[in-house]
């Protein structure tokens, strides 16, 4: 009953990638059309203007949201890929197909918020405001890294690929799963803006990048097939290796930050490791 349960759920993710078409693609290019013609109507693009337009509800974002300091540093150890992809890591089990597009769109997210910062080079809210104005919470990010978020480019990009694998079937359940993806997303996001290190268009436009990105990274997936071998079970030594090294690391900024989002990742780690130990073990005998 179980192989046949997580079958099912495998054949849904699949379905669910192959009916990702160009079109979804309009929006977000859209909302980014929009913006780019905001900021170009503001005078915005260079950067005194980018900041200044933006000054006044980065305050207001960043006085609200951390009145919340512990939830806000929590929320944003998520858009690291080090801390949220351990939930999913069950998938490795369940629904291979879900982690072959997570390790695609990843790569491609991972580079494309590289290649951005290093274009853009935006300075950090607290490499150019008076720090004593806003509150930071954690270390104080510095640099000239801001634009775009590369927290929430990771947390659209994990996000908008639980949204596509498992959409239901009915409309108004699709309209339910969406809204409620879309918040959490935010949500997490724009905790960037809450620890004080990014601004609020470097968090909006970095979860409109990370949506772009797990877009294209499913329909790559489809194209290739890269990831397959996930599935074969004579590769799990392999992969538990591999999450044997995350879980230390993981150990690592338990030690740093000791924070309850950081301790959930672990166990997920650790309850994921037994079973493929268990399954890889039943297979040996």
């Amino acid at each position: 009953m179980i192989s046949l349960n997580n079958h099912k759920l495998e054949a849904l993710v699949i379905n669910n990638f192959n009916n990702i078409k160009l079109r979804f693609f309009f929006i977000p290019f859209l909302l980014l059309s929009f913006i780019a013609l905001t900021l170009l109507q503001k005078s915005a693009f260079s950067v005194e203007g980018y900041v200044e337009i933006q000054k006044e509800l980065f305050f207001y974002l960043n006085s609200e949201l951390s009145e919340f300091p512990s939830l806000q540093f929590n929320l944003t150890q998520l858009g690291n890929p080090l801390v949220i992809l351990p939930l999913l890591t069950g998938f490795f089990i369940y629904v291979p197909k879900l982690w072959g597009a997570l390790f695609t769109t990843t790569l491609i997210s991972t580079v494309t918020s590289f290649l951005l910062k290093e274009i853009f080079d935006v300075p950090r809210p607290a490499e150019i405001l008076d720090n004593e104005f806003f509150v930071i919470i954690g270390r104080v990010h510095n640099g000239f890294s801001s634009f775009p978020s590369g927290h929430s480019i990771t947390t659209f990009t994990v996000i908008t690929l639980l949204l596509f694998a498992f959409m239901p079937k009915e409309f108004k359940f699709k309209i339910l799963w969406t809204v409620f993806i879309l918040v959490v997303g935010l949500f997490i996001s724009f905790s960037r803006v809450g620890v004080g290190a990014h601004f609020p268009v470097d968090v909006f436009i970095g979860s409109t990048i990370g949506y772009i990105c797990a877009l294209t990274g499913i329909l790559v997936n489809n194209k290739v097939r890269w990831w397959d071998w996930i599935k074969n079970k004579k590769y799990y030594n392999i992969i538990i290796f591999f999450i044997i090294i995350w879980a230390i690391a993981l150990i690592k900024e338990i030690y740093d930050k000791n924070l309850l989002v950081i301790y959930i990742s672990l166990f997920s780690i650790f309850i994921t490791l037994y079973l493929l130990i268990k399954i890889h073990v039943q297979k040996q005998y």
